[in-house]
């Protein structure tokens, strides 16, 4: 089943990856709109591996009315996942959280105090909709805070409302998030203005962690090249992200 494994992943080009940790993927089988299936899984894995990744966080969407999951189904398959790993002799250290949609089902979960599955202490990662920011979202990132979370904000570049004005990436940080970037954001992967936005909070210095976001095999292309890497070296490369022991 797994005779894949056997092929060496190419990197075109010179450099080694710039983080041993990814704290946002999707690689889980069949349980959002990431891998559909364990065989998948393991290629991504494998080729995060190759890549120079030693430990990956994966981050399942939670969102209330598309992809309601919970502890029970993400340990489900994260488990499922590692023995699959241990199978197919990929050593890598995995876990699992989850990427959070700040909506109505979030908030409940939060105001009931059942526990969050948190990148590391109570670290917590959250995404919010593309098409317009929520209206309370300075409420939210004070009940996240209060209820004893530190909220991360995943991919701030992709929203395209922000883009109109690059002080939100200032006021985000003054609300309590903690900024991740999308690795492929920076290569042009999703276009120019999120490129541009990217560079911008990487510049500022506003950003704390850095992800691969990882669905399918078109990102792990992407992340292999070797231009691409170039470019994520000279933002990324030897300036301590994703170093969670420091939050």
């Amino acid at each position: 089943m797994f005779n894949f494994l056997k092929k060496k992943q190419v990197i075109t080009g010179t450099g080694s990856f710039p983080v041993t940790t990814d704290i946002h993927s999707h690689i889980l089988p069949g349980i959002d709109d990431g891998s559909p299936d364990i065989e998948t899984s393991l290629k991504l894995i494998k080729g995060l591996y190759d890549l120079g990744i030693r430990k990956c966080i994966a981050t399942p969407h939670i969102i209330g009315d598309l992809y309601p999951n919970t502890p029970a189904t993400i340990n489900a398959a994260l488990s499922i996942t590692k023995q699959a790993c241990i199978d197919a002799g990929i050593n890598m250290e995995l876990s699992a959280a989850a990427e959070y949609m700040l909506d109505d089902h979030f908030m409940r979960l939060l105001q009931q105090g059942l526990p969050l599955l948190t990148l590391h202490d109570n670290l917590v990662l959250t995404e919010i909709p593309y098409t317009a920011p929520p209206y309370d979202l300075d409420e939210m990132a004070f009940n996240i805070i209060t209820g004893g979370y530190k909220p991360v904000l995943a991919h701030p570049e992709r929203y395209y409302y922000f883009h109109r004005n690059l002080n939100e990436y200032h006021r985000l940080k003054e609300l309590g998030f903690h900024l991740q970037v999308n690795l492929l954001s920076l290569t042009g992967y999703y276009g120019k203005p999120v490129a541009k936005a990217a560079k911008y909070i990487l510049d500022k210095g506003l950003a704390s962690l850095v992800g691969t976001d990882l669905h399918h095999g078109r990102h792990l292309s992407a992340l292999s090249d070797g231009g691409n890497i170039g470019i994520l070296n000279k933002y990324v490369g030897g300036k301590g992200f994703n170093e969670l022991g420091k939050f």
